[in-house]
């Protein structure tokens, strides 16, 4: 396995099955946890910046000389996505004080709506999706982990009564 291989497949993950953009999402979890204890939010976004060029440049590499302009076993860009989901968590937690494992119902939240938008691909993500380009393959991911942000953040307002009453 090459280098572009081990990025594009975080390390091998991809190539698990039954859906490979699931797992690709759940690895995302530990890995955002660990960001998150060690640095923080800054951290956690200094790593999505970097997985995304980094997951850009992979999925060129490993897609160069295919059909299939996004094979299900490149899941760097799950991964980004889902960091991006939970990024409003980890900010969240470092505002409050907080361990960030306290805010495990956000955590499934992030995962299942991250998940809905990366399968459905409503609108913009579904257009990311049609380039079929590496850019493609990534923003569509990057977008849905920014609904599914979105709608993590609504969802906390709600559940801490700041849209009530």
């Amino acid at each position: 396995m090459n280098f572009a291989t081990i990025i594009a497949t975080v390390g091998g993950v991809g190539y698990m099955r039954p859906a490979p953009g699931t797992w690709g999402s759940l690895v995302a979890l530990p890995m955002a946890a660990l960001l998150h204890i060690i640095g923080g939010p800054w951290l956690l976004l200094i790593a999505i910046i970097a997985a995304f060029f980094e997951g850009l440049w992979a999925t060129t590499q490993v897609t160069r000389w295919e059909d299939d302009h996004d094979p299900a076993h490149v899941v760097i860009d799950e991964v980004v996505g889902q960091w991006i989901a939970l990024l409003p968590l980890s900010f969240g937690a470092w505002h409050a004080g907080a361990s960030i494992f306290a805010l495990w119902p956000g955590w499934i939240a992030a995962f299942v709506l991250f998940r809905l938008f990366d399968i459905l691909k409503p609108g913009p993500i579904g257009w990311a999706d049609r380039r079929h380009t590496p850019s493609g393959v990534m923003l569509d991911d990057v977008i849905a982990g920014a609904f599914a942000a979105i709608c993590v953040a609504l969802l906390a307002a709600l559940a801490h009564g700041v849209m009530g009453s």
